[in-house]
């Protein structure tokens, strides 16, 4: 919760630049845009408004957004733990395990902080929501149906002149100073009676057009959302601007509809109706009824726009639409941005349906570590999970990723199967297996970052992202330090991505080239028991100077028949890739897939 408070109050910064450029927009075009287009252009921006709770997946071209993300999040460094694989491999001393220090560049604690702010904000827009919503019905409550027959028959011949042939109710009230229609499913009217008993036919003709005209175009439906963008942006002072020029464009846009079916010596009588109206109301207190009040300065406009009128030329028609598509792609080129700050984009959407699934109590194997284990026997069509939630989880795959950066590597021609030495840098590292040449077998064994960095600089960044999105590894989002984007937390990968990975790594499903496959099956080989043979590669990660993350990935082979397996643990007092890997030994001994 908290890293999804940073995030989006980080959207919250997006979406105040994105309505002050659509302001400036509206301005820019106001002569090509008809009233009822520039009313129609808030859309896209509720729209917009919504990408933030929403698990939309951003375009990977949009990865100059990305760069904002790393405020949002903690970062992991990774740690070098070997696989380094000895005959009669005993507890810890097949896997080795360095570490360095990082620091950890956000608080959780402050996102959580605001986190419970914006939901007690949020607790209380609803109970003042909820206070008018209750006097609004007891207002209902106190209406009488409408008796009139004079005004009755007003309302019929507005429906007519409206096509409207839904019967919708007419009720009369003294709450009220001026009309308004509530109701999405069941909408109604509701008059206040002294307008009733004045009975002035021209006015209420023109009040009725109104109410039906926002009905007519469904603005209760947007009203509600416009509420809802106050209660989940509370804070937010330019979203509140934003409703309120919405409100605005709502009414005009009404106005100039009505004006559009009454003829040119009605107009100036429907305006003096409207000044009539301003001097005996104020903006409506109940917020999911609209009608013909509103504030003064509204209403100044709403005037102005009345005594302005023309007209709408069929050539106005056609640029305004034109001009609505164009901006309105122009807003909707910013999903990705609030989209990647704010959605829940850490998790891998994983579909059980139609699967065979096996779901694991192993809380006594894993003790205090949070984490997950997923199997998958290809031979079975079956997968065996632990713990559902942590296994959708993406989080940094350190230096599990170098499985396939060696095979970027390889398939980039950086290095060979034949040829895959690479020359120590001379910088003396904490790691004396770091200190010289290494080939593919050493640095995967030995986990020598610089090599993997090395394979990184030569291909440089587009390649990667190319190469990433080509094999569509975890959530494909590359950003930062080319030293790092694997191991803090823009480039994430769940339990089960990695098995997916493994199983389309093993089968070649990424049509790359057989030996460059075989190459990097032979790096990762860890040792045999019996018949089987065991391939896999830890990952350590460290925050603050402590070991919190640990990854085993890999498969085993037995008689023609492989599984792949996926083990994360997290722990803020210690956890490694190594003993990750082996808990992962002690859990395949316990599901009879190995035998030590």
């Amino acid at each position: 919760m908290g890293n999804f408070a940073l995030r989006f109050l980080m959207c919250n910064l997006f979406i105040s630049i994105i309505i002050g450029l659509l302001l400036a927009v509206k301005r820019i075009f106001r002569k090509k845009l008809t009233s009822r287009m520039q009313y129609n252009l808030w859309f896209p921006l509720l729209g917009l408004l919504a990408i933030p709770f929403l698990p939309v997946r951003p375009l990977p071209f949009f990865s100059w957004s990305s760069v904002f993300q790393t405020m949002a999040g903690a970062h992991i460094r990774a740690l070098p733990d070997g696989n380094t694989a000895p005959v009669g491999a005993g507890a810890l001393d097949w896997m080795n395990d360095f570490g360095v220090a990082v620091s950890q560049k956000t608080s959780s604690r402050i996102g959580s902080l605001l986190f419970v702010l914006w939901a007690a904000g949020m607790a209380g827009m609803v109970l003042l929501t909820a206070r008018s919503a209750l006097r609004f019905r007891a207002l209902k409550k106190s209406s009488l149906p409408l008796q009139d027959p004079g005004v009755r028959r007003i309302y019929q011949g507005c429906l007519r002149e409206m096509n409207i042939r839904r019967k919708i109710p007419v009720y009369s009230t003294a709450y009220l100073k001026s009309p308004v229609i509530s109701g999405m499913f069941r909408p109604c009217i509701y008059m206040p009676i002294h307008l009733i008993s004045d009975h002035n036919a021209k006015d209420l003709r023109y009040m009725l057009l109104h109410e039906l005209s926002h009905y007519r175009h469904r603005d209760a439906v947007m009203n509600h959302l416009m509420n809802i963008a106050n209660v989940l942006y509370w804070f937010n002072p330019v979203v509140w601007l934003a409703c309120r020029e919405m409100k605005t464009d709502r009414e005009i846009a009404c106005d100039t509809s009505v004006l559009r079916m009454l003829g040119a010596d009605d107009h100036e009588s429907y305006g003096h109706t409207l000044i009539d109206l301003a001097e005996k109301i104020s903006h409506s207190p109940f917020p999911f009824a609209t009608g013909m009040s509103g504030s003064m300065a509204q209403m100044q406009r709403r005037i102005i726009n009345i005594a302005t009128y023309q007209k709408e030329s069929f050539q106005k028609s056609v640029s305004s639409f034109l001009a609505y598509i164009l901006i309105a792609a122009f807003l909707a080129g910013f999903i990705p941005v609030l989209s990647i700050h704010a959605a829940d984009r850490g998790r891998y959407a994983f579909q059980e349906q139609g699967r065979n699934i096996t779901y694991l109590d192993l809380d006594d194997s894993f003790g205090e570590n949070e984490g997950s284990f997923v199997l998958y026997d290809a031979e079975n069509d079956s997968w065996q999970i632990y713990n559902k939630e942590c296994a959708v989880t993406r989080i940094a795959p350190v230096s599990t990723y170098k499985i396939y950066s060696a095979l970027f590597g390889l398939e980039a021609g950086i290095i060979s199967p034949e040829q895959s030495l690479l020359e120590w840098d001379r910088q003396h590292y904490a790691y004396e297996a770091w200190n010289s040449d290494q080939t593919l077998q050493s640095a995967m064994q030995d986990s020598v970052t610089w090599y993997f960095e090395a394979i990184d600089r030569q291909a440089g960044f587009p390649a990667i992202r190319d190469y990433i999105a080509e094999i569509e590894y975890g959530n494909q989002t590359v950003r930062g330090d080319i030293s790092s984007y694997w191991a803090d937390s823009t480039l994430g990968i769940s339990p089960i991505e990695q098995v997916e990975m493994l199983q389309r790594f093993y089968y070649n499903q990424f049509g790359f080239s057989p030996e460059n496959i075989s190459a990097v099956k032979d790096s990762i080989y860890l040792y045999s028991e019996g018949n089987s043979r065991i391939y896999g590669k830890t990952g350590t990660g460290e925050i603050n100077g402590t070991n919190t993350l640990g990854w085993f990935v890999g498969y085993i082979e037995q008689e023609g028949h492989t599984c792949f397996f996926a083990t994360s643990i997290r722990n803020d007092n210690l956890a490694t890739g190594s003993i990750a890997a082996e808990l992962t030994r002690s859990i395949l001994k316990q599901l009879h897939y190995s035998q030590t």
